[in-house]
């Protein structure tokens, strides 16, 4: 049973969940590992939750994941969300700051790139050059589709443009969904990034904010934050990278080099 002291304010309460990195199923940011999290950290009843995002993007499905998690929980709770951009928030990064019911950056945070992109190497030359004979033997059509060793075909090229159109629209109707009317009357799905109050002017953010001071003014100057995040692999605590974690370091790099960071 629990007992109120008569004239005592309890202390208000915000969640803070840093997400913080690529998008990824195994390794990075990813809806099995945030599961729990995310039920912690809304669990406790806390007057908000913060979602702190420093990310370049990723996997589609893991960001809707994560995004469809956040919303389901804030429901669920009545608990509002609030992002905070750091560096960037951009393609997934962006799709989960659109899981907040207001999104804040600072002035030279990027954020955007609201597109889908596939990319690899051709290859076929390469081996001929070198007189290596590619041997490939299926059952099903398009079970060798953009094989970077045999020649593109534009069949193949056709489908997964197709392909990439279907999850784009999916995103597209997220970011609709999530911002509705605050959004620009432009074609804001080009994949373009934006920095700062430009952001803001074109309804992808609600304002210039940190962390700190914006749940302050929401919440006093006495509220209370507790931090949740994903747990670090034991090897990794003693500066111990296995070689898929080099290797998912290498590719996040690359990721945020794409917005200058």
């Amino acid at each position: 049973m629990k007992f109120k002291i008569p004239f005592h304010r309890e202390r208000k309460s915000v969640s803070v969940v840093r997400l913080n990195g690529m998008i990824a199923t195994g390794r990075g940011l990813n809806d099995a590992a945030l599961a729990p999290v995310l039920e912690k950290a809304f669990e406790k009843k806390p007057n908000a939750v913060a979602l702190v995002i420093n990310s370049p993007g990723g996997s589609p499905v893991q960001s809707s994941l994560i995004g469809a998690r956040i919303r389901r929980l804030a429901d669920e709770k009545e608990t509002p969300v609030y992002a905070f951009v750091e560096d960037v928030a951009a393609s997934g990064g962006y799709w989960l700051a659109a899981s907040a019911d207001e999104i804040y950056l600072d002035h030279s945070s990027v954020l955007g790139s609201i597109g889908v992109i596939s990319s690899g190497f051709g290859l076929n030359q390469f081996i001929e050059r070198y007189g290596i004979e590619r041997r490939v033997h299926t059952a099903g059509t398009s079970k060798s589709m953009l094989d970077p060793f045999q020649p593109q075909k534009k069949e193949d090229v056709a489908r997964l443009k197709g392909l990439l159109d279907e999850i784009h629209q999916t995103f597209r109707e997220f970011i609709v969904e999530r911002r509705g009317t605050k959004l620009a009357d432009r074609d804001l799905f080009t994949g373009e990034i934006w920095v700062g109050k430009k952001g803001v002017a074109d309804g992808l953010a609600d304002g210039i904010g940190h962390l700190v001071p914006m749940m302050q003014e929401k919440f006093g100057k006495k509220v209370k934050f507790n931090s949740y995040g994903p747990k670090k692999h034991i090897l990794s605590r003693f500066g111990v990278q296995l070689v898929g974690d080099l290797n998912h370091s290498i590719e996040e790099r690359v990721a945020f080099s794409r917005f200058g960071i």
